[in-house]
């Protein structure tokens, strides 16, 4: 069967034509070789389960219920692994990233529409990593908030450089920031002395988080934060990094390596996401702390709770790697649906600087006019722009990969479509009742 035969109009370039099948994969290699050649993009993706948005609500879960929700990290993480998978065969099948597959099926209105939306939630979600590199600067360095934002500017230097050198490099300064990540919240986690019993039926769901309102709202909050809607941009473009076969053959190894990478790399964002949930249990909960959701309360009273000096030191760096890492990735994010909605190209640098001029404005505006103990709201107010817009994203992704005309041979299996659009369902009706609690909450408290 014909694919394009499927799509409004055909397809009129490539994504991210800079790396656009820069990544070589061995044709005669063993399983090991060429899984190291598809290994990256899936940790690239993974950035975006365990930047700073997810740490206030992680953190709050841990506090307040113990380890009761770490099923719920659990499950929001599986409900990934699923979405990045569909990702992936969209991008490897039809040579679209989605943001493409939108333009190519929907009418300019709606495409419009859908790029407008799309561009709020990457500078929400840029928002989100700003801020918490700017915490993560002020708790280490002292450096004042605002003077902290303006800083991450610089980021798009090392960007650039790396792009221009080669895409690896970008996916393995990715993967040294995950790794620094890691090792702080293992090291904190062995300071801490979690009990293995307590963790491991956290990883039980219970009953509890459906009667507890207060519980479900933190639930909610954790899934909302943990599924993002540009990782599902971002991962249909950049496997098309890979110089694989584009006969049916090629594509279903390119599909299996690509899966396993992504699969792999979401369960380091499992780590990262459950530790910190259960170091803000281990430290938190039981010593009278159940208060604490603010990343800076969490940092004062870490060290002096565990009683190790460098336990809120690891935290503190594991917060700059986290915002750091995130920033990376939106970047491309942001060119991908440019480029992708609009076929427009802006030079790489200059799209840059205006996807993080919208996120730092905002953020050196509050934090200069209300003061820095609103740097929580933001982070807050980022996931509630991202949890709208989630919807958005999961909804063409399911319906592409689910239509013959679209996929082919490749189409999605009825058990697959109805794993993915209960997914999807859950996620948009839980981000739905997130929002409308959080207004709500909002206005009693205004």
């Amino acid at each position: 069967m014909n694919v394009e035969a499927g799509w409004r109009q055909r397809a009129e370039s490539v994504s991210l034509p800079e790396v656009h099948r820069t990544v070589r994969v061995p044709p005669n290699a063993g399983f090991w070789r060429k899984l190291l050649a598809y290994a990256g993009p899936g940790f690239l993706v993974a950035v975006g389960y365990m930047d700073p948005g997810n740490w206030a609500t992680d953190l709050a879960g841990g506090a307040k219920f113990g380890y009761t929700l770490l099923s719920v990290v659990m499950i929001s993480n599986l409900m990934a692994i699923l979405l990045q998978h569909l990702s992936v065969k969209l991008g490897v099948v039809t040579g679209r990233d989605l943001a493409q597959a939108c333009r190519d099926h929907y009418s300019p209105p709606v495409v419009w529409f859908l790029w407008v939306i799309c561009e709020v939630a990457i500078a929400a979600c840029d928002l989100a990593e700003v801020v918490g590199s700017a915490i993560g600067l002020q708790l280490l360095f002292g450096i004042p908030l605002v003077w902290g934002c303006i800083i991450t500017c610089l980021d798009v230097l090392v960007v650039l450089y790396l792009q221009h050198k080669s895409f690896r490099y970008v996916e393995a300064l990715v993967i040294v920031l995950i790794c620094t990540i890691g090792t702080c919240f293992a090291l904190n986690l062995f300071f801490a002395k979690p009990s293995l019993t307590g963790v491991l039926l956290g990883f039980v769901p219970s009953v509890d988080i459906l009667k507890n309102n207060e519980m479900l709202y933190v639930s909610i909050g954790i899934i909302g934060a943990t599924v993002m809607p540009h990782n599902l941009y971002l991962h249909s473009s950049i496997v098309q990094t890979r110089i694989y076969e584009r006969d049916g053959a090629g594509k279903r190894e390119a599909i299996k390596f690509a899966t396993i990478d992504s699969t792999v790399a979401l369960m380091f964002a499992l780590f990262i996401n459950a530790a910190i949930l259960v170091l803000s249990a281990a430290a938190f909960h039981w010593s009278g702390h159940r208060d604490v959701a603010e990343i800076r309360d969490a940092y004062q009273l870490l060290s002096p709770i565990l009683g190790v000096t460098v336990a809120s030191t690891l935290f503190a760096v594991a917060l700059l790697a986290s915002g750091q890492n995130s920033t990376l990735t939106g970047t491309l994010a942001g060119q991908i649906v440019m480029e992708g909605f609009l076929n427009f190209r802006l030079k790489p640098w200059l799209r840059r600087l205006i996807t993080r001029a919208i996120a730092i404005v905002p953020a050196v505006c509050v934090i200069g006019f209300y003061g820095e103990g609103r740097t929580g709201d933001l982070l807050v107010a980022s996931q509630v722009v991202l949890s709208m817009q989630l919807g958005f994203a999961v909804w063409p992704l399911m319906r592409f990969t689910g239509e013959e005309a679209k996929m082919g041979e490749f189409v999605n299996p009825w058990w697959i479509k109805l794993l993915g659009w209960s997914s999807a369902l859950l996620i948009i009706g839980l981000n739905v009742k997130f929002l409308v609690e959080m207004l709500l909450r909002v206005v009693k408290e205004g």
